[in-house]
């Protein structure tokens, strides 16, 4: 799926009931992943940690919502077994999982290959993950094999960029960034704009090109 498509407004049953998913997503940010099975041991440790760190997750109004071709009843009884896994998940299960047993909307979603959706040995959903912003729009996709879990800090600094750059629309990330570190100013910027931009000032980096294109501020 590639990036600013439109997330449909699709229907789904889930560990938490019946969802529309543009009224259940409402004004937040949403992270939408797939996993491979229910009942595996990967993929226990990747629902359990992000479980754990919801929280983090809600200070940036962001959802979670998982998605397998598993049947809901497996569902809601893996739950009691994450749970019993991850014992500091507070409280109950944070999240809906959704319950794909067709495995259209993991084809809909490019979270299955559409050749194999109908083979059960097959037909198990990728380590997909979406980061949705508010206008439904898929703004970065992380895509991992089975054997591979995810990194669930790089998830939560990913949504700290897209919502940084969503809000000032003329810097981006650089590599390894974390909030509170230097940006950098987009090189479509024009010099004499940087003091309106930036007032607290702007850091230029002389490359042996002679181009001045490295400018970098804290000042967001």
């Amino acid at each position: 799926m590639k990036l600013e498509t439109v997330i449909p407004n699709f229907k789904a049953q889930t560990t938490e009931g019946p969802i529309s998913f543009y009224e259940w997503q409402g004004n937040s940010w949403v992270v939408l992943f797939s996993h491979p099975a229910d009942f595996t041991p990967v993929c226990t440790t990747e629902l359990g940690r992000i479980a754990v760190h919801n929280p983090h997750f809600q200070k940036r109004n962001t959802k979670l919502i998982a998605l397998s071709c598993d049947k809901l009843k497996d569902h809601n009884d893996w739950v009691a077994d994450i749970k019993s896994y991850c014992l500091d998940i507070p409280g109950a299960f944070p999240y809906p999982i959704i319950a794909d047993e067709s495995r259209e909307l993991a084809v809909s979603l490019d979270m299955i290959d559409a050749v194999n959706k109908d083979n059960p040995e097959l037909a198990m959903t990728v380590r997909a993950l979406y980061i949705i912003s508010p206008d439904h729009k898929l703004k970065l996709s992380m895509n991992y094999p089975a054997s591979t879990g995810r990194n669930v800090d790089e998830i939560l600094r990913c949504i700290d960029s897209l919502q940084l750059v969503s809000r000032l629309k003329v810097v981006a990330t650089p590599a390894n960034w974390t909030p509170g570190e230097k940006v950098m100013i987009l090189p479509s910027v024009k010099e004499e704009e940087l003091p309106r931009l930036f007032p607290k000032g702007v850091d230029k980096v002389s490359m042996p090109s002679g181009k001045v294109y490295v400018r970098t501020t804290t000042d967001y």
